[in-house]
């Protein structure tokens, strides 16, 4: 197989098995990682001896933390257009997942976020463990949840996706089986002998055998703390602008949304209402194909967005953890502003 230094593509029985391995990195995802995912994904795909893949992080701190953001604050700043390559090519990889003709397994072991959730929200046997942190913390560097994001989070019970889009706050295993973005919870330590279970299924192997088989080494995720404070989310959470949400946090009682009301007063502005419009566009959308589209176009606004390169420079150049966002406030933020990352993507990322 084609494996890179940062991708390590096996066969292991009838199983084909990807490994992201920058766990330096957090196996954060470069260009040439998604190429190489979506060569193996094909490979995989025709070969009539594989059964089902494995998608792993490498490492013990997770799957993915998302996109190399480093390079994509360079690519912006310097023009070079890697940044729009790397958008393109990971979002039809993300749809590539969502249609997958064969069993996919990921394993979202420790941290899955932002391009993380995208290589496993979409897939068809999603795999949380006691270790998982999972989050789209995107409004917390001037960006918006992407990779999908907009079609996933919209079809979370009640406002529980616009909870998870607009504070960026990391959810547990529990958390992600009721958001809808995993299906079984696994042991940790059971991992191995999971990976081990699939790699001897027949070739031909239903998706609902290997669900079956997964079931067989579950484990009880645990209480839901989304699912305990549904009410408190569903009414807070319910508006359309996000002064509007904000005032409604302010009239709930308890930690919980003192908590998501502190947070998102610290999150990009801009941000914020660009999230809120693309959720509720999602919401109303026909295919994830229609959001990942909706996507792309915004990411070409980023580019031209303070917020971004500010909050990509206070996370994580400079890590003084203390943007100025520019607009300030919720307030100084106009439709127009908005307006301009609703711009289709030219070529449009799939022919219509």
């Amino acid at each position: 197989m084609n494996s890179t230094d940062e991708v390590i593509i096996e066969r292991r029985g009838s199983a084909g098995i990807v490994r992201l391995n920058r766990p330096k990195a957090l196996n954060s995802l470069t260009l040439p990682m998604v190429r190489a995912i979506a060569s193996a994904l094909e490979d995989f795909a025709a070969d009539p001896a594989i059964a089902s893949v494995i998608v792993m992080g490498e490492g013990e701190r997770g799957l993915c933390a998302g996109g190399d953001i480093r390079l994509l604050h360079q690519s912006g700043k310097e023009g070079s257009g890697e940044a729009e390559t790397f958008w393109r090519e990971e979002f039809l990889l993300n749809h590539a997942i969502s249609r997958y003709p064969k069993p996919y397994v990921v394993l979202m072991d420790g941290i899955t976020m932002g391009g993380g959730v995208g290589l496993s929200a979409h897939g068809s046997h999603r795999v949380v463990t006691e270790r998982t942190r999972l989050a789209m913390p995107e409004t917390g560097i001037g960006y918006f949840p992407d990779v999908g994001a907009t079609w996933r989070l919209p079809r979370a019970p009640g406002e529980a996706g616009t909870w998870m889009g607009l504070t960026g706050l990391t959810v547990d295993a529990a958390d992600a089986i009721h958001a809808g973005f995993a299906d079984h919870c696994v042991v940790s330590a059971q991992l191995s002998a999971l990976v081990d279970a699939i790699a001897v299924l027949p070739a031909g192997t239903s998706a609902a055998d290997v669900h079956a088989l997964i079931r067989t080494l579950a484990s009880d995720a645990g209480a839901s703390r989304l699912a305990a404070n549904r009410d408190v989310i569903d009414r807070a959470f319910a508006g359309d602008t996000v002064e509007g949400i904000l005032q409604a946090l302010s009239s709930e009682p308890g930690e919980f949304a003192a908590e998501a009301a502190g947070v998102i007063a610290g999150r990009s502005p801009t941000s914020l209402k660009l999230t809120l419009r693309l959720l509720r566009a999602g919401r109303a959308s026909a295919s994830l194909a229609e959001c990942l589209d909706r996507e792309l176009g915004a990411c070409m606004g980023i580019l031209h967005n303070h917020d971004f390169y500010e909050g990509v420079r206070a996370a994580v150049i400079d890590k003084d953890r203390n943007p100025k966002w520019s607009p300030a406030s919720l307030g100084e933020v106009t439709a127009d502003n908005i307006d301009r990352f609703f711009v289709p993507p030219q070529p449009p990322l799939f022919a219509s």
